[in-house]
């Protein structure tokens, strides 16, 4: 066996690996007496059928198998003798594989770049403050009692907060909504709608919050400006008109802070229920300030060194980064005209953090090797019960799932490795408050 190796730029490699007649002839003859031993042939003992009988009756079996041999001893021979830190095969160029002739297999691979990482310990970052303040503990209560209130109708004008049930029908310069956008009724006419005014999240933009003033039976005409980059292709940067009619205000009342109401939160009083939620900002403020240093960690180790960055590997993180763009913007209502329309920006940008992402995973890669740092059983079942939890699935379930997929349990291991290791990172770094 002989081997050559070719660069072609600093993280992909030509691996040519020849074999001469006779060693795939010796890997031949070994594979005719296993099939000699395990076949069963009419009026032969198994192990006992002619060798040109055996060649001749499993031809294409073999000819696979002998392919396969050749190409796998070439593969884990040549990149353990050229000692390539390998990780992925490109390409296996085409070869004839024949035990009568010698033969020369090409492999494309990328390896891992040439670097050092250093001084990765005591990286200087800022600590967000963790102080509760009295303002915070009050700002929490009045989100839980946002999140708790009752609507009661009222008879005043409707204002910022309360809840307006309306008709409405939009038109835009003179033309139906209901004849430009067909396919989409609830931006054209609606005989009873909600909305919340104030809220960034209305149906239509603007709407709601022309709304506010008006009380039940009050109509008006209410000029809306759909964004450019509205979910409706037809409405995008059209300015519309909608006639409205108010039919019901509602006004947001909060509930009473109270015993009954700390009673209906888990709690016997008022006092423990402010210590609860005093203890829930203080876990906030907590994790907000490790997911910071965790950040800070992220772009101080990434920007201390220049990596060339293995293709294969770029490639595979930005088919990964846009798969979830469009499962996010299939979720919004983006309808797939606009993403193909828009499918070069989408590329770019997951290209970009693409790339971040796998300098980022080779820096932590090499860490974690320096720091002997290792994924552990304990961490691959923290990983499926926390799995587990979040899905409702059972762990077994889950269990006999990965051991369907090898390539995500490696993914999963990998990801496990890294968080592993920036958590080491996190650690070890020198915090400053705030």
């Amino acid at each position: 066996m002989k081997i050559d190796i070719q660069d072609v730029n600093d993280t992909r490699k030509t691996l040519a690996v020849s074999f001469e007649a006779s060693e795939i002839a010796a890997e031949e003859t070994a594979l005719l007496k296993q099939f000699a031993t395990q076949a069963k042939i009419p009026g032969f003992r198994p192990g006992k059928a002619p060798v040109n009988m055996i060649r001749q009756r499993f031809k294409k079996q073999i000819a696979d198998e002998l392919r396969q041999r050749v190409i796998s001893k070439a593969y884990q021979d040549g990149t353990k003798e050229a000692e390539l830190n390998l990780i992925n095969v490109v390409d296996l160029g085409e070869v004839e594989i024949a035990a009568d002739q010698d033969a020369e297999l090409k492999f494309t691979v990328d390896v891992r770049p040439d670097f050092e990482i250093t001084e990765y310990k005591e990286i200087e970052v800022t600590g967000l403050s963790e102080e509760v303040s009295e303002a915070d503990v009050e700002e929490a209560i009045d989100r839980i009692r946002t999140e708790r209130a009752e609507f009661a109708p009222v008879e005043r004008e409707a204002a910022k907060g309360d809840y307006v049930k309306f008709s409405h029908e939009g038109t835009i310069d003179g033309t139906a909504i209901s004849e430009i956008a067909s396919e989409k009724p609830v931006y054209a006419k609606m005989p009873q709608t909600w909305e919340e005014i104030g809220s960034e999240h209305g149906l239509i933009p603007g709407l709601g919050d022309g709304l506010e003033g008006l009380k039940t039976g009050d109509k008006k005409e209410i000029e809306v400006e759909f964004p450019a980059d509205f979910s409706v292709e037809e409405l995008q940067g059209k300015k519309a008109v909608y006639a409205v009619e108010v039919q019901e205000v509602r006004e947001r009342k909060l509930p009473t802070l109270d015993e009954e109401f700390a009673k209906a939160q888990g709690v016997e009083s008022v006092d423990e229920f402010k210590n609860r939620v005093e203890e829930m900002v203080k876990g906030k403020k907590s994790q907000d300030r490790r997911a910071d240093i965790r950040r800070q960690v992220t772009e101080a180790i990434s920007g201390k060194v220049e990596i060339p960055l293995p293709e294969s590997l770029v490639e595979f993180e930005t088919e990964m980064a846009m798969r979830q763009v469009v499962q996010n913007n299939v979720k919004q209502g983006v309808p797939q005209e606009k993403l193909e329309e828009n499918k070069d920006e989408i590329h770019a940008e997951s290209k970009a953090a693409a790339a971040e992402a796998v300098k980022l995973q080779l820096i932590l890669t090499q860490i974690a090797e320096k720091e002997e740092i290792k994924v552990e059983d304990t961490d691959f079942s923290q990983f499926i019960m926390q799995r587990a939890y979040q899905s409702g699935q059972k762990p077994d379930d889950i269990v006999k799932e990965l051991r369907k997929d090898q390539e995500q349990v490696r993914r999963i291991q990998s990801s496990l490795l890294y968080d592993k290791t920036l958590e080491f990172l996190v650690d070890q770094a020198k915090v400053t408050e705030a």
